[in-house]
């Protein structure tokens, strides 16, 4: 399940623009972060977490140069079962929660997927670390509702991803430190009433009847942080079509040339060996002719026999090299 809401939290951040995201006080700005509410099986309340932070400064981004930390991350007091999900990227656990220690390069983004649960019962109590434009909380559909307190959450009703419907709920704007707390009761459904959404200070409940497609979860937050971007003027789905149209041409283009290597260094081989063979048989014709020039000198009384034991004794060696030679050629 866990590796599951991961794959569908990757593929949420793909619709968010990794720069030209609007400026902040902070070097560190939270683009989007999403969380993904779930029972588990003793009672508790999963939390899996996936965050994008982005640099939005045109330096390096070290942290406050105490502790090796580069990000804070925090998460609730209580919590229990905290894991990171990518071993790729440096971290380590510490009081309040954990920290990085990889750099982030000037205007670039790192995304931090992380979970932990919150004991059964108890409400989950969040202040973030960094200012976050857009947070959006979902919940498989079925699996109960969440109230709101100290944040005005807007209603998102039901969308469908991964054969999976999730109810959704947003907050936009969310200060550094700012204190907001969320109940959720896995055995309160959605209510009916709130079908189209709303948006409450306090409490905001949802709809168990409407289901959206993932389309339509494109909320105006997404258009706008995308109509903020460079990439503004194209149709964000046509951007992803031709991205992937880029990669899969890069690949076929990759496998192309790979494979024409492949035949080349294949010929080039063949074409060395036919040559090896060739001064193989070249030398063994070489090799008979001198043993049959040794007999008739011999024959004809030019040599003493010792001369000609000696010479005939190291042709035959050689012979027997360059038979053992031909040998890999004909068996």
């Amino acid at each position: 399940m866990i590796k599951k809401i991961t794959v569908f939290l990757l593929g949420l951040l793909l619709l968010i623009p990794i720069n030209g995201m609007a400026a902040t006080e902070s070097a560190i700005s939270v683009d989007m972060h999403y969380l993904v509410v779930s029972p588990a099986e003793d009672g508790s309340t999963n939390m899996m977490n996936m965050v994008n932070y982005t640099n939005t400064t045109a330096e390096v981004f070290k942290g406050d140069g105490t502790g090796g930390a580069v990000l804070n991350v925090t998460i609730p007091t209580g919590a229990i079962g905290f894991t990171f999900l990518d071993n790729k990227i440096a971290q380590k656990q510490v009081d309040s929660g954990f920290i990085t220690t990889d750099p982030i390069p000037a205007n670039q983004t790192v995304v931090l997927p992380y979970s932990y649960r919150i004991a059964k019962g108890e409400e989950i109590n969040l202040s973030l670390d960094y200012p976050i434009q857009m947070m959006q909380i979902l919940v498989p559909e079925g699996m109960g509702s969440i109230q709101f307190k100290n944040v005005t959450a807007t209603n998102q009703g039901l969308f469908k991803m991964d054969d999976q419907n999730y109810q959704g709920y947003s907050v936009e704007g969310i200060q550094a430190k700012q204190a907001f707390t969320m109940i959720y009761d896995k055995d309160k459904q959605p209510s009916a009433t709130a079908a189209q959404g709303s948006s409450e200070q306090g409490a905001s409940e949802t709809s168990g009847n409407v289901t959206k497609t993932a389309p339509a979860f494109h909320n105006p937050g997404h258009l706008r942080m995308w109509s903020q971007s460079p990439l503004r003027s194209w149709d964000p789905h046509v951007f992803l079509i031709v991205m992937a149209a880029i990669i899969i041409a890069a690949l076929c283009y990759f496998t192309y040339f790979r494979m024409k290597a492949r035949a080349e260094e294949k010929r080039l081989g063949a074409d060395k060996a036919e040559s090896a063979f060739k001064n193989l048989m070249a030398k063994q014709k070489a090799i008979m002719d001198k043993i049959l020039e040794l007999e008739e000198n011999f024959g004809d009384g030019n040599m003493t026999e010792e001369d000609y034991q000696a010479k005939l004794a190291a042709y035959k060696q050689h012979l027997v090299q360059v038979k053992m030679n031909l040998r890999q050629f004909v068996e």
